[in-house]
């Protein structure tokens, strides 16, 4: 994924709506074709999950779109890393959820981040149980499985995806898998990805510190969070910074930020 592709990078908004919740999901981002050959290979794929990014036909031609490279860039930049993938299978009728979790031991990186992108190839309701995600919570690191015995959090919500959706994930959001209720295989493919650069001014600035912009930020305060919405809102102002390239704009409660000389 060397190649820039800046007219296919995240608008302000879109890395904007990320920076608050964690996640961003773009829809209709493969064209049907491809998700059609990408199902019936998954149906038909007998390997090990995590083999599979390796041994599809299909799956890095998808990733080679350059509408995806373009917001593949916007997170990690034109040399990404490669981490770990894996074709996750749900059987019709498993109706056993997963515990919640992070996808990372405790992160020492203050905002850098690794992305993990999940591909749906067919229509996913919620009561196919697409995965389970609570917005707003990357900032608040955690280790992998020890918030296991949370079940249900205010704010959670399923990512309902169309065939040809891909869902940007921060690797700290806290997330689960959830029962399949119908009688078909559910499939997603998750690839992450590291970064290969500072991961600043990625996307398309233009609008950043626009009102319009700003606001998506200010806005970021979880219901899950309690009293502590406002710290939690502070933190993702920070991260707004970091992933702006400008340590002085602020999107901050009350301009907290700038209140503090920061």
């Amino acid at each position: 994924m060397s190649n820039d592709l800046k007219n296919h990078h995240l608008s302000a908004a879109q890395m904007a709506k990320f920076a608050a919740d964690g996640y961003l999901k773009l829809e209709d981002l493969v064209p049907r074709e491809l998700n059609e050959e990408a199902c019936a290979e998954m149906r038909e794929y007998a390997g090990q999950g995590g083999r599979y990014w390796f041994e599809s036909k299909v799956i890095q031609q998808i990733f080679e779109l350059p509408q995806v490279k373009g917001a593949v860039q916007s997170f990690v930049g034109t040399k990404p890393v490669y981490d770990h993938s894996f074709l996750h299978v749900v059987k019709a009728r498993h109706l056993l959820g997963q515990d919640y979790h992070a996808d990372s031991i405790i992160d020492t990186r203050p905002f850098g981040f690794d992305v993990q992108a999940f591909y749906f190839s067919h229509d996913t309701p919620a009561i196919m149980g697409p995965t389970l995600v609570l917005p707003g919570s990357h900032l608040r690191k955690v280790s992998n499985m020890s918030i296991g015995r949370y079940k249900n959090i205010t704010g959670q919500l399923k990512l309902e995806s169309k065939a040809g959706t891909i869902a940007f994930l921060h690797h700290g959001i806290w997330h689960c898998a959830q029962p399949n209720h119908t009688d078909v295989t559910r499939y997603v493919f998750k690839l992450r990805l590291r970064p290969g650069q500072e991961q600043r001014s990625l996307f398309n600035t233009e609008g950043y510190d626009s009102p319009e912009v700003l606001n998506i930020i200010k806005k970021a305060q979880p219901s899950w969070a309690g009293d502590e919405s406002r710290v939690n809102q502070v933190n993702i102002a920070k991260f707004w910074r970091y992933l702006c390239g400008d340590d002085k704009v602020d999107a901050s409660f009350e301009g907290t930020l700038t209140r503090m000389g920061l």
